[in-house]
């Protein structure tokens, strides 16, 4: 790693000060993400999808490129990846179906989304990871959990290109939970693999999924 832990720290506590309060709004956008899924609208699927796009391009532009750059210039690549990543949400939004549905990949998605809007930073407050020097929602961690999360919550096939980026960082930024004992990051590549896991088994393997 080419920063100390207390590096990576001080950059969350600079962005929660400098951003406030962007850190609960994104939150709430979470939420409201979630509510979106129960509902059998048009319009709500692609309120999701602009959600979506909106936390990757935001992650993209003001975590990556204004702080993490300052400890990590990979970030500028980092960066560009989430723009592109947030481009593709606004591409596929037309081919996107959101539905909660009683089933593996319904309980799996919501599981995921509890866990990084509550579990995630229940675990960093008792890992020490004390507001402001905490890692957010709306930023990249606990919003690709979440992301892999209200993906296992469509209703149709789910392109593939939207998946590649999100997977790799759960690789890439799930080595914070062992490399600089992030602890609440040891459940991104947790979620990585058991989403693409069962959303290749679901979209590649087996029947498509019909509404009911």
């Amino acid at each position: 790693m080419p920063f100390t832990v207390e590096q990576f720290l001080e950059v969350f506590r600079q962005y929660n000060i400098s951003t406030w309060p962007m850190p609960i709004a994104l939150y709430v956008m979470g939420v409201f993400a979630v509510f979106f899924g129960t509902r059998r609208a048009p319009a709500s699927d692609l309120a999701i999808s602009y959600i979506l796009a909106f936390f990757w391009l935001w992650m993209g532009l003001a975590y990556h490129f204004v702080f993490f750059s300052a400890i990590n210039k990979a970030a500028f690549l980092f960066g560009a990846l989430f723009i592109g990543q947030s481009l593709m949400f606004l591409f596929y939004r037309n081919k996107l179906v959101f539905r909660f549905q009683k089933n593996i990949y319904g309980i799996t998605g919501g599981v995921l989304m509890f866990y990084a809007l509550i579990i995630y930073p229940i675990i960093g407050y008792f890992n020490g990871h004390i507001f402001p020097a905490t890692p957010t929602f709306g930023l990249p961690c606990p919003t690709t959990i979440f992301t892999f999360g209200i993906l296992l919550w469509t209703a149709q096939r789910v392109p593939i290109f939207l998946l590649i980026i999100p997977f790799l960082w759960s690789l890439l930024g799930g080595s914070a939970a062992f490399l600089l004992e992030i602890l609440e990051d040891t459940g991104l590549p947790i979620a990585g693999v058991a989403a693409i896991f069962l959303l290749i088994k679901r979209d590649f393997f087996t029947a498509q999924t019909t509404l009911n």
